[in-house]
C-alpha cells in the first residue's frame, strides 16, 4: 500500500489558511488541524499541563481551564517563551498528527498549522503550502473575526516569520487576497499533488 502524501497548510494570522482548509474539507479532503489539537492537548494532558505550569505559571489554568488570553500575552512578548512552550507542545502534536494519518485511507491528507515551518514540522511532510494575504486585510480579518485590538493584532503578525522567510521552505503558495480565485488556486494545487502521488512508487 502506498502512503499518503503529506501535505501543510500553514500562513500568518489572518491568512486565510482555515478558508484554504474548509475548501479542502468541502472537497472530501482530510484536514488535521494542528492548533485546534494542540489546545485539546494542552487541556487534556497532565504532563503537558504540568510542563507549562512550570514555565509560565499558576495562571496558566483557571478554573481548570486553559487561560489562553494569558499564555498568548506571555509568549507574544517573549520569543523564549514563545520556543520554551513550542518544545512542550509541538513534539507531543506530531505525534498525534502521525497516529491520525495512519489512520487515514485517503490518498492526500493535509495538516493546518500556523507554526508549521517556524517549528521546521514541514520537514516531515512531503509539501508545504503557504497561505499569503496582503498585512491590511489580515489585519481587517481578524479583527472582524476577533473582535480584538488593531495595535495587538499587528504585533501578533509582526511576532510571526513574514511571508518572504516563508516562502523559503514552501513548495506553493496560495494567494488570498480576494481578488485571486481561491477554488481554482485550490483546483490546481490538487492536480498537481495527486499527479505526484499517482506516479509515488
Amino acid at each position: 500500500m502506498i502512503a499518503p502524501l503529506k501535505v501543510g497548510i500553514t500562513g500568518g494570522i489572518g491568512s486565510g489558511k482555515s478558508t484554504v482548509c474548509a475548501v479542502l474539507k468541502a472537497m472530501g479532503h482530510p484536514v488535521y488541524n494542528s492548533d485546534e489539537r494542540a489546545k485539546t492537548i494542552m487541556e487534556t494532558s497532565s504532563e503537558v499541563r504540568e510542563q507549562l505550569i512550570s514555565v509560565f505559571g499558576e495562571p496558566t489554568f483557571e478554573n481548570n481551564q486553559l487561560n489562553r488570553p494569558y499564555l498568548a500575552q506571555a509568549i507574544f512578548n517573549d520569543p523564549a517563551k514563545r520556543e520554551q512552550i513550542n518544545a512542550i507542545v509541538h513534539p507531543v502534536v506530531r505525534t498525534d498528527f502521525q497516529q491520525w494519518a495512519n489512520s487515514q485511507t485517503s490518498s492526500i491528507i493535509f495538516q493546518e498549522s500556523a507554526l508549521l515551518i517556524e517549528t521546521g514540522g514541514y520537514r516531515l511532510l512531503d509539501f508545504t503550502v503557504l497561505v499569503t494575504a496582503p498585512e491590511e486585510l489580515r489585519v481587517q480579518r481578524v479583527l472582524k473575526r476577533d473582535a480584538a485590538d488593531e495595535t495587538a493584532v499587528r504585533s501578533r503578525i509582526k511576532s510571526q516569520l513574514s511571508d518572504e522567510e516563508q516562502r523559503k521552505s514552501a513548495d506553493f503558495v496560495i494567494r488570498n487576497d480576494e481578488r485571486s480565485l481561491l477554488v481554482p488556486q485550490v483546483n490546481e494545487l490538487l492536480m498537481i499533488l495527486l499527479f505526484v502521488r499517482s506516479n509515488k512508487k
